[in-house]
């Protein structure tokens, strides 16, 4: 075989080890960590709802027993 009949089978070979590298760079996993773009928020109203809801069932039962309604 001549020089000329070896080129197809070196620019086979070529395509296919560069198509091979180039599905294993694709498949590798990619993490990226980023900060929000909005700032986190805490709801804490819930716990203040409930915080005066108690206090001012605790002051109605104490109304209630001290002084009658009727």
């Amino acid at each position: 075989m001549t020089l000329d009949a070896l080129f197809p089978f070196q620019l086979a070979r070529f395509a296919v080890v560069g198509a091979l590298a180039a599905l294993a760079a694709a498949c590798t996993p990619t993490v990226a960590v980023e900060a929000p773009k909005e700032p986190i928020t805490i709801n804490l109203n819930v716990k203040l709802d409930a915080d005066v809801r108690l206090r001012v069932e605790e002051q109605a039962e104490d109304d209630v027993e001290t002084k009658p309604i009727f």
